[in-house]
C-alpha cells in the first residue's frame, strides 16, 4: 500500500471521529442543542456593543481561545468537530498537510472580549482542535470592549456575564443600592439598567418642571424608586403576574408593565388606572396561548352575565 493511500486512510478516519463527536455531543445536547453550537460572532457583537476595531497583525494565538465563526457557526459543534459530511473534502485536504507537515496559512480572527472568533480557516481551526493543538498563528483584529468573556462559556452564559458587568456599572455609577437600600434591581436581559437610568431622568425632568432649581440626581432616584417602581411592582405582586412569566424577575416585569401602561395611557388617557392596566396586561399575556384564550373567553362571559 502507497504512503499515499494510507494518508488517504488516516485523513478519512480522522474526519470520522471528528464528525462521530459532533454527533455525540449533539446527542448528549438534544434538551438544550444551544449548549452544543458553535458561537455566532454577529451575536457576541450585538450582546458586546463594541466601540471600534484595531488591528493587531500576526499573532500567536491559544487555539482553545477561539470559540465561534463569523460566517460557518452552524458547520462546527462548539468544540469545531464538523456537523456535516460536506465538509469532509476541505477539512480531509488540511488534516493531509498537517501529517505531512506542510506549512499552512495563517487564519483570520476577531478577538473580542478576550475570545477568538474566525473570519477566514474555520476547517483549520477544526482540525487543530481535533488534533490537540494549542496554538496557531492568526491575523488578528480587535474589536474594543471593556468586558472580558470567559473561554468555555455558552451563549447563555455570556449572556449573564454581561447582564452582571451591566449591573455592576449601574450600581457604581448611580450609588442606586446605596440610595435606595435595593441590591436586587436585576434583569435576565442585556440592556434593561439604560432603561432604567432613562426612566430615572425621564422622571427628573417632570419634577423639576415645576420647580426653580433642578433637584440632585439622588433625589430623583429616590422619587422615582418609591413613586413609580415601587408602586407597579406592588401591583405585580397583588395581581400574581409574576407567575405567568417563567424565568423573568420583577424588575422584568416592571419593564414590561411600564410599557404596557405607557400604551393603554396614549390610548385611553392619562387617568387609566394601573389596576385596570394591570388586569388587562394578565389578559392579553394569557390570550397569547390557545389555553390562556380558553380561560380568557370564559372570564370575559362571567364578566358580561354579573355585569
Amino acid at each position: 500500500m502507497s504512503s499515499q493511500t494510507l494518508i488517504s486512510s488516516q485523513t478519512d478516519e480522522d474526519f470520522n471521529r471528528a464528525r462521530n463527536k459532533a454527533l455525540i455531543n449533539e446527542i448528549q445536547h438534544l434538551l438544550k442543542p444551544d449548549e452544543a453550537s458553535l458561537i455566532s460572532f454577529s451575536d457576541i457583537k450585538k450582546l458586546l456593543k463594541p466601540k471600534n476595531e484595531v488591528y493587531k497583525g500576526m499573532q500567536v494565538i491559544p487555539v482553545n481561545l477561539i470559540v465561534g465563526s463569523e460566517g460557518r457557526f452552524k458547520d462546527f459543534d462548539n468544540h469545531f468537530f464538523p456537523k456535516s459530511r460536506f465538509l469532509k473534502s476541505r477539512w480531509e485536504h488540511i488534516d493531509m498537510a498537517h501529517i505531512q507537515d506542510v506549512p499552512l496559512p495563517p487564519i483570520s480572527l476577531y478577538e473580542l472580549g478576550g475570545l477568538y472568533f474566525v473570519r477566514d480557516g474555520n476547517h483549520r481551526v477544526s482540525v487543530a482542535k481535533s488534533r490537540g493543538v494549542e496554538n496557531i498563528d492568526a491575523e488578528v483584529v480587535s474589536l474594543q470592549s471593556e468586558l472580558k468573556l470567559k473561554a468555555g462559556s455558552t451563549i447563555e452564559e455570556m449572556v449573564k456575564q454581561v447582564i452582571y458587568y451591566e449591573k455592576r456599572t449601574f450600581y457604581a455609577e448611580t450609588n442606586f443600592g446605596d440610595i435606595t437600600d435595593c441590591w436586587t434591581l436585576d434583569f435576565s436581559t442585556t440592556g434593561q439598567y439604560d432603561l432604567i437610568y432613562n426612566h430615572i431622568l425621564i422622571h427628573k425632568y417632570y419634577i423639576n418642571i415645576d420647580k426653580t432649581e433642578e433637584i440632585p440626581f439622588e433625589e430623583a432616584v429616590t422619587s422615582w424608586y418609591e413613586n413609580v417602581y415601587l408602586p407597579v411592582i406592588d401591583t405585580i405582586q397583588k395581581q400574581h403576574i409574576l407567575r405567568l412569566f417563567k424565568n423573568r424577575t420583577k424588575s422584568d416585569l416592571y419593564i414590561y408593565f411600564i410599557k404596557y401602561w405607557h400604551e393603554l395611557k396614549q390610548k385611553f388617557g392619562n387617568d387609566f388606572s394601573i389596576d385596570k392596566a394591570a388586569e388587562d396586561f394578565k389578559y392579553e399575556y394569557r390570550g397569547a396561548t390557545l389555553i390562556g384564550k380558553i380561560k380568557n373567553y370564559f372570564a370575559k362571559q362571567h364578566l358580561i352575565k354579573n355585569f
